[in-house]
């Protein structure tokens, strides 16, 4: 988190977004706000105890405030103690875009990419599929992010992750020729798409939890079930549509993560890899990132709850590469 130190004993100050908020009571009946905090750096969890609405205001998700407050270790991280808490004014000169985590792309950039590379399909019947379906689709797509927390919880996310697996599985097919490329790419494009109704997402691309929808049926399953229809609509076989729809319901590979068939054919079982692939490294990435050189991160539970070594090689390197 971007915030200004005030002493040596944890104080803290700044300017942040509410991510999630709720009004809780103690055991013994004491109002206090547990509040999930996020800015372009990353998030951070907070509590506001003893919490009087008339002293300290009414917040809601997706407000901008300012805090000052002391980080205190709690379960292998660290929380902020909120003492004070306001809501930004225009005097104040800060914008909402400057404290939401976005992709290192636009989402118009990273939408005409995966346009593009379904222009190039040789396969009409999943050209069709794909560009009609990222076109009805596009007005979300193009802020949304990939998770309520975890890997690509950040605005644009769901294609900056989509993106990124596009890319690997292209590489993959140059070194594997007798994979089918266009039912790979199909796969990687539309898997996570319904995801766009899983999420209650604001404006600022980042979501406060779960639809009704996203609880009961899922991304896997509503992402089948769009393409079903879609698919329908415009003629395309059915055979298309079982593969393309088996791709979906079984990227997330084992029932227990949520699929509902393991992978059956190889670009399915392709998919489900590279999907996990990449979410862990930017989960890893993250990690690190927040620890210095030479340090261990806290334990990742997403991450089989293991620490994490940031050696910082090539950190330079990397950067003036992307300069």
């Amino acid at each position: 988190m971007n915030f200004t130190p005030l002493n040596k004993t944890g104080a803290v100050e700044g300017f942040c977004l509410i991510k999630t908020i709720e009004k809780k009571l103690t055991s013994r009946g004491v109002p206090f706000l547990d509040i999930t905090l996020t800015d372009s750096d990353g998030e951070v969890g907070a509590k506001l105890w003893d919490y009087k609405e008339e002293l300290h205001g009414e917040f809601v998700s997706n407000d901008l405030v300012k805090v000052r407050g002391t980080m205190t270790p709690f379960n292998d991280t660290q929380q902020l103690r909120i003492e004070r808490i306001r809501k930004v004014t225009a005097d104040d000169n800060v914008r909402i875009e400057d404290f939401v985590q976005s992709a290192g792309f636009s989402g118009e950039t990273m939408f005409d990419e995966l346009m593009a590379v379904a222009d190039g399909f040789k396969d009409e019947e999943l050209k069709l599929l794909v560009k009609t379906l990222l076109s009805e689709y596009k007005d979300k797509l193009i802020y949304w992010p990939a998770a309520f927390r975890l890997h690509h919880a950040i605005r644009g996310g769901l294609l900056y992750h989509t993106l990124s697996i596009l890319r690997m599985a292209q590489s993959v097919t140059k070194i594997y020729p007798f994979i089918d490329s266009d039912l790979l790419f199909t796969g990687v494009i539309l898997h996570d798409i319904a995801k766009t109704q899983e999420f209650d997402v604001a404006q600022t691309g980042i979501a406060s939890g779960y639809t009704t929808d996203g609880n009961l049926v899922g991304h896997l399953v509503r992402g089948a079930m769009a393409v079903e229809k879609c698919g329908r609509e415009l003629g395309i076989s059915a055979n298309t549509l079982m593969l393309v729809e088996h791709m979906i319901i079984s990227h997330h590979g084992e029932p227990e993560f949520g699929a509902a068939v393991r992978p059956m054919f190889l670009e399915a079982e392709i998919l489900s890899e590279l999907d996990t692939l990449d979410a862990k490294i930017y989960e890893i990435e993250q990690a690190c990132r927040g620890v210095e050189p030479g340090e261990f991160t806290q334990r990742q539970w997403a991450l089989d709850n293991r620490k994490l070594y940031n050696h910082n090689r090539n950190k330079e390197e990397f950067k003036a590469e992307l300069l």
